[in-house]
């Protein structure tokens, strides 16, 4: 079993079977949604979506804290080394990483990946998202930024994923009609929704998105807050 807990935006913490941690686009420093006076203790890999600052703000930090290893595509990768990341894996689209507790296939993603480098934007590869397979071999896709593209069926036909990470905030990321149309496409048992509520502009909510999803026999799972659910 896997322990989920969901630390507000898009930033997850998932604890695996020999106490292993993987952080999942780390948000802490300035994120509304992040619990109050939740501490993360142990950090073994960092798995980056795309370079945003609130997917990315505090991976630098984390990293150093902990040794961790950091996982992104290539761009960022490079960039997070200049940073002094020191344990940071460039992978790309299709390619699998190894962790040992959970392997990460990097997957497509429709957004945008520049970094905000004080006051320049430069250039940070394309943006992913991610299939962790477990060693029991469930899998679970996580979505990063992204609207609904066609080739989320192809991502159900290679790894059938039984969970999914889907942003479903709007504005910056599909909304819920969206976020619908991607879950029917992977059909997964459960859709985490996640990339909501922290802003004003991130409108979607998961009751829209459970509405939209009557029928269609997947449970919109939604989380609290620093409050761990096992998987």
């Amino acid at each position: 079993m896997t322990q989920i807990t969901w630390l507000g935006h898009a930033t997850f913490q998932l604890k695996f079977d020999f106490g292993e941690v993987l952080l999942m686009d780390p948000w802490i420093e300035g994120n509304p949604a992040y619990p109050k006076d939740y501490e993360i203790e142990k950090v073994d890999a960092i798995a980056v979506s795309h370079a945003h600052y609130d997917h990315t703000n505090d991976v630098v930090p984390l990293a150093k804290k902990h040794n961790a290893k950091v996982i992104a595509i290539v761009e960022t990768s490079a960039w997070l080394e200049k940073k002094g990341v020191k344990n940071a894996v460039g992978i790309n689209k299709g390619g699998t990483l190894d962790l040992g507790f959970v392997k990460l296939t990097m997957t497509h993603a429709v957004h945008s990946g520049g970094i905000k480098d004080g006051s320049d934007w430069l250039y940070g590869g394309e943006p992913a998202g991610y299939v962790l397979t477990q060693k029991d071999g469930r899998r679970a896709y996580f979505a990063g930024d992204t609207t609904v593209f066609s080739d989320m069926a192809l991502i159900q036909q290679l790894y059938e994923p039984e969970l999914a990470f889907l942003p479903i905030g709007d504005h910056f990321t599909m909304g819920p009609h969206e976020a619908a149309h991607a879950a029917r496409l992977l059909k997964p048992k459960r859709v985490i929704p996640m990339h909501f509520g922290t802003f004003p502009q991130l409108t979607g909510r998961p009751e829209d998105l459970a509405d939209k999803l009557k029928g269609d026999s997947i449970e919109v799972w939604t989380l609290k807050q620093g409050n761990p659910v096992r998987w």
